[in-house]
């Protein structure tokens, strides 16, 4: 089952629905405790706490922890920044049973921060401004101690909901979030501020109570993905893979989404280059390049990728507007994309085909496709998935941080998979040839999208740890590493086949 992913207004519900049944669970409670044993697994041998409550609802919960830290017998140093007689009533009661077990917070950090670990608890889902003035300096403050920290539901300062840092954020060690985890966890700048993320439900089945908003692609059965190989097959049972691309000077894009083409298991690969002066790739000369446009066997393609290194000139767009007419499954990216955001006709081409169109922009592409810019998309990019996936009719990857996949029926999942490393060109290129690939084989094309963002960010993982770090990763290991992963997550044991046991005498 993917992991469920809900924006900070339905937890809100969640919370309410909770609150309504009869006895209410003590949420509050619950999360402290939770908490505070991670607490206890972070420190180790250390004893010394600081813990930073906030003005609202997540100050009481560090209220919770501080006093279950205390009963065993850790040095608790708490800091509360809000008024206690504004605080609401479940956080008042914290403070108030905090007082009653001898805890009496501070105003400020009582000098340097010298604590074996620090709980933060100033802000949580709620926040709806940027921390400034005395927040602003907490929170250098506590970034700049070197000391561990453990965030309560997420940390200070990130937006829930689209990982935006509001003015300055929290750099967590680790972040248990509560009852379910929040997409601003997962994209953007939320990887760099969480850490380790653990979920603690609070004993409540979020799901029974509201459908999430979306998901998290953290894992593929790859075997859902793909039909299996039966043993009486052909080049042909697999698809033909088209990928068209390749101006002059940007062959190479073309060609590493032909190379992950051919990985990725599609029958056959066939490459139409805008320059044909390279009709060999002598590293894969199973891949075969077509001079002529079009191609009569285009039309016989199980899927049709445009965009690697297409550049925009006029030959360029008369070949997106061919493939645009296709009764296939269409793939558009890098260039191909630029020329649809250039021009309104097309945008409706695309909006209006008869059969699956997958779009894979990055946020610059996307905010062109949107008249909206680059900025305005990485503010909430969860929300631009869902918007270009809508105005297209397609299933959409948002490419960045936690690539979001959005199909126009309003579902969306976060990738989870994926490393700084990847930060490097032709990334993109290879993440088309593994889609393109799986859908050649069979894949329904949504499937195949969430599946190949999937697979391409799980083989730069594998390309870290073989290679010792990040630094170096190129998209063609990438594409070598996606076929080993691919092959992991299948069977592999053609359907139809029969074990032969030989039994002597």
């Amino acid at each position: 089952m993917l992991t469920p992913v809900y924006a900070a207004v339905d937890i809100r519900r969640i919370e309410a629905a909770a609150f309504a049944a009869s006895p209410a669970p003590a949420l509050m409670e619950r999360a402290g405790l939770a908490a505070a044993e991670c607490a206890r697994l972070m420190l180790g041998k250390g004893d010394r706490v600081l813990i930073l409550a906030g003005p609202g609802n997540n100050g009481g919960d560090a209220f919770v922890v501080a006093r279950h830290l205390a009963r065993g017998w850790h040095a608790v140093d708490v800091v509360f920044t809000g008024d206690a007689t504004r605080l609401p009533p479940d956080a008042a009661q914290a403070l108030d049973t905090l007082g009653a077990a001898g805890i009496a917070p501070a105003k400020n950090l009582p000098g340097p921060i010298t604590h074996d670990l620090i709980v933060d608890g100033l802000f949580g889902i709620g926040l709806q401004r940027d921390l400034t003035g005395a927040y602003a300096d907490l929170v250098a403050r506590v970034n700049a101690s070197g000391r561990p920290v453990l965030a309560l539901d997420i940390p200070s300062g990130l937006d829930a909901d689209t990982g935006r840092v509001r003015g300055v954020a929290i750099r967590a060690t680790r972040t248990i979030t509560f009852l379910a985890t929040k997409p601003g966890l997962h994209t953007l700048d939320g990887p760099d501020h969480c850490g380790t993320i653990e979920i603690a439900d609070l004993g409540l089945d979020a799901a029974a109570i509201a459908p999430p908003s979306g998901t998290l692609i953290d894992a593929i059965d790859a075997g859902s993905v793909l039909p299996p190989r039966r043993r009486n097959s052909h080049k042909g049972s697999h698809g033909d893979l088209w990928i068209l691309g390749g101006a002059k000077g940007m062959v190479g894009a073309a060609f590493l989404a032909a190379r992950a083409g051919l990985l990725c298991g599609a029958g056959r690969v066939l490459a139409g280059l805008l320059d044909d002066a390279a009709p060999l790739d002598p590293l894969h000369p199973e891949l075969m390049f077509r001079p002529g446009f079009p191609d009569p066997d285009l039309d016989r393609a199980a899927c049709v990728v445009v965009g690697p290194g297409l550049g925009r000139s006029a030959e360029a767009a008369a070949r997106l507007d061919h493939c645009i007419a296709l009764e296939i499954p269409l793939l558009l990216d890098a260039d191909a994309l630029n020329l649809v955001a250039a021009s309104d006709h097309r945008e409706q081409l695309v909006s209006h085909r008869g059969r699956p169109t997958i779009l894979t922009p990055h946020p610059a592409e996307a905010g062109r496709l949107l008249g909206v810019s680059t900025q305005e998309v990485q503010r909430d990019r969860v929300g631009a998935a869902l918007a270009l996936a809508s105005r297209f009719r397609s299933a959409v990857v948002l490419k960045g941080t936690g690539s979001v996949v959005a199909t126009p029926d309003g579902r969306w999942a976060i990738n989870t998979t994926g490393n700084p490393g990847m930060a490097v060109a032709g990334m993109g290129d290879v993440l088309c040839g593994i889609v393109g690939a799986l859908v050649a084989q069979g894949a329904e094309p949504a499937v195949a999208l969430r599946a190949g963002v999937w697979l391409h960010g799980t083989a730069a993982d594998d390309c870290a740890r073989t290679l010792g770090g990040l630094v170096g990763i190129t998209a063609s290991d990438v594409a070598l590493a996606a076929r080993a992963a691919l092959n992991q997550h299948l069977d592999g044991v053609p359907s139809g086949s029969v074990p032969v046991e030989s039994h002597g005498s």
